[in-house]
């Protein structure tokens, strides 16, 4: 079974300063990194870290390719992503302060290039069964789930980041819903407080979506998994924590590959926890994403 992630792929150009800048200044900064970025690209690395038969597609300018080659290296099939002469790649630009704060500003570029023929032609090679993985940093999204639906494709959607388009979307066509607390506080339009239990959002999530299945992450409180005829939670596994970024698209990537590898939702719940507890041990996005054999070792 193949798993197809359409979704972002950013470059991030990551400056050191002193502090943010203001409105009239020109600051220097102490550094520049440049590092993968994307939701799309970071969750297609997990699920080719994690062992599953990936393909990503999506939309670079010709300065993305060393995105491409990153995915390639991890074990993903690229040839679906479009690689644009008029428009760049998608891009971030952080200022990261020297209290570890940050501000983005993010530029869509290429991932706002998606065509309904680009969807169609990809669409094309799959089928009933294989999975889809979305999240929100692409246009067509409400396309791509729609013509996915229609051919029997499971539909895995991370609605991250949150706006106002994702109450637009065909949410009823969503078989996995993969979120926060936030997100699903927000799907919901309710308030969150800070002594609200997740097992009772996650009822209520399924309430509003009773084809789909949620797997809801808590933070420190660990995750939950709800559908019609099954319940688990997962505690964390405890480690040092160095750097956060893709911790959740570590745990999503291994969450799906677990569920397709070995079909136990617990066993898939397990799987994702260790991988991203590994993650957030390492500094970066990509780069943190461990492998399964070093997955399978932790712990």
């Amino acid at each position: 079974m193949k798993v197809l992630c359409f979704g972002s792929l950013n470059i991030d150009y990551t400056y050191t300063v002193e502090h943010f800048v203001q409105k009239g200044e020109t600051l220097s900064s102490e550094s520049l990194q440049v590092f993968s970025g994307g939701k799309g690209l970071n969750q297609t690395v997990a699920l080719a870290r994690a062992g599953a038969e990936v393909y990503h597609a999506g939309a670079v300018g010709t300065d993305g390719g060393f995105l491409l080659q990153l995915m390639k290296e991890a074990g993903a099939n690229v040839e679906n992503v479009a690689v644009l002469d008029e428009v760049r790649s998608g891009n971030a630009i952080i200022q990261k302060d020297k209290d570890g704060d940050n501000c983005i500003i993010l530029y869509g570029g290429a991932n706002q290039a998606i065509t309904r023929e680009q969807v169609d032609r990809t669409l094309r090679q799959f089928e009933r069964g294989d999975f889809i993985l979305l999240q929100n940093e692409i246009n067509e999204l409400a396309y791509v789930m729609e013509r996915a639906h229609e051919k029997g494709m499971k539909i895995v959607l991370n609605p991250s980041p949150m706006d106002e388009k994702i109450p637009k979307l065909p949410l009823q066509h969503v078989d996995y819903f993969l979120l926060n607390e936030v997100e699903a506080t927000q799907i919901l339009r309710s308030d969150l407080t800070e002594d609200i239990n997740g097992e009772l959002l996650a009822g209520r999530l399924l309430e509003k979506f009773p084809s789909a299945a949620i797997v809801l992450t808590l933070g420190e409180k660990g995750s939950i998994y709800i559908d019609k005829k099954e319940k688990a939670s997962q505690p964390i596994y405890k480690v040092r924590t160095v750097d956060t970024t893709a911790a959740g698209d570590t745990f999503t990537g291994f969450f799906i590959a677990g569920l397709l590898k070995r079909g136990s939702v617990k066993e898939a719940m397990e799987l994702a926890a260790k991988a991203s507890a590994i993650a957030v041990s390492r500094p970066g996005a990509a780069p943190s994403i461990p492998t399964l054999a070093e997955t399978s070792h932790f712990w």
